[in-house]
């Protein structure tokens, strides 16, 4: 009777003294907390961590009081405390998990407050919660069996290569979240391309094992970590970072279009003022009706040159000279700016545009695009020239046999 009274009251002060702590350490640490206004004081002390620590005073209460419960058999003195010893390790490992979890919400709370893209941490917190789980249980393990951990850690030793063989995926995503980490390859919010596994799309988060990709269509493409390293991803952060998108499209036209401009053609364009720059540097324009290639422009001093100038070649220096006026065309360092005639092919002569917008968003940066091209869509007969149509090589710039004419 004795025994089972102190046990009894053993049970009821671990109890209360749980209670209490668990009172008493919330009230303290929050004040403590809000005064000290802290990110360090709110992660060491979160309400979680305060809780599951004080969980672990009744077990504490247990571990060293049973000592003094009169006329208890020491088998079950051990048991006892064999069993207050695990929920001890229990709690404060959970103490530990709990407290992973408050770095992770705070260095959340962070990036959100310097609203940038950050470095994910999440992988980092699930290895090491991952490692203190696995110990914990090792330590638990040992002591309700009354054994040295060293034992349990020798048999796992012979298990290595079973252990090896379940963690594979484990241990290479945490190689690969290591190298991506450290390398600065891939933060949460960048947008990525993978196409071999159907990513394409912002990065919503980084996790030991996994990387989800939010896709455009809305979808979630999870990858596992290892696979970002062992095959190539394109990472489109450097566009945003640059505050440029790269336009880089082609108008194709028609070659019967393009031809020497005449007198008449040269005095229609010399109207245009975004032309007027290039019509200064042509110096055999500016010659005498009567004068002779190869000879010197005297008022000038420049060699008057053969007139030679096409519609396509004022068009082009008229493109650029648009692209230079446009006020949403990035110019600043490393944004090249040009518009040049590719090889002509069986689908007339490509003119391309190359540029940067100064927007990074897609919305705006389509809108300018769509912007610029219809503009010199409709400039190009003003120039004399046509779009490339397939069925226009037939319908217009080639006569109908006769014996295709229909009859009458």
């Amino acid at each position: 009777m004795q025994t089972l009274a102190a046990l009894c009251v053993l049970a009821l002060l671990a109890l209360l003294a749980g209670w209490l702590t668990q009172w008493l350490v919330l009230k303290v640490f929050r004040h403590m907390r809000e005064t000290l206004k802290t990110e360090w004081a709110e992660v060491l002390m979160h309400d979680k961590v305060l809780r599951r620590l004080a969980k672990a005073v009744p077990s504490l209460i247990i571990q060293f009081g049973i000592m003094g419960v009169p006329y208890l058999q020491p088998r079950w003195t051990t048991l006892i405390t064999n069993v207050a010893s695990a929920f001890t390790l229990y709690h404060l490992a959970r103490a530990l998990c709990d407290l992973l979890n408050a770095m992770s919400q705070a260095h959340g709370r962070n990036a959100q407050r310097k609203a940038e893209q950050t470095h994910s941490i999440k992988s980092y917190i699930q290895l090491g919660k991952l490692l203190i789980c696995s110990f914990a249980a090792v330590l638990i393990v040992a002591t309700l069996l009354n054994r040295s951990p060293l034992l349990l850690l020798s048999g796992l030793g012979a298990m290595s290569a079973v252990l090896m063989l379940v963690f594979k995926d484990t241990i290479l995503s945490f190689v690969a979240g290591v190298q991506l980490s450290g390398n600065d390859m891939l933060r949460v919010g960048d947008w990525i391309e993978m196409p071999q596994v159907g990513a394409d799309g912002f990065v919503v988060d980084i996790a030991l094992n996994t990387v989800k990709v939010q896709n455009f269509d809305k979808t979630i493409t999870t990858i596992p970590t290892w696979k970002l390293m062992s095959e190539s991803f394109k990472n489109w952060r450097g566009m945003f970072e640059a505050g440029g998108r790269r336009i880089r499209r082609s108008l194709s036209i028609d070659a019967h279009t393009i031809h020497l401009l005449s007198k008449e053609e040269r005095t229609a364009l010399s109207s245009i003022e975004l032309l007027r720059n290039y019509w200064d540097e042509k110096t055999g324009l500016r010659a005498v009706d009567d004068a002779k290639p190869g000879t010197i422009d005297h008022s000038s001093g420049h060699l008057i040159a053969p007139d030679q100038v096409s519609n396509l070649a004022a068009f082009k220096a008229y493109a650029y000279a648009y692209l230079l006026a446009h006020p949403r065309i990035h110019q600043g360092p490393g944004m090249f700016l040009l518009a040049r005639t590719l090889e002509p092919s069986p689908h007339g002569v490509p003119l391309e545009l190359y540029c940067y917008t100064n927007t990074t968003i897609w919305v705006e940066y389509e809108s300018v695009q769509g912007e610029i091209f219809d503009h010199l869509i409709g400039m190009l007969p003003r120039f004399g020239l046509k779009l490339y149509q397939r069925s226009s090589d037939y319908g217009m710039h080639y006569p109908v046999p006769v014996s295709a004419k229909p009859q009458v």
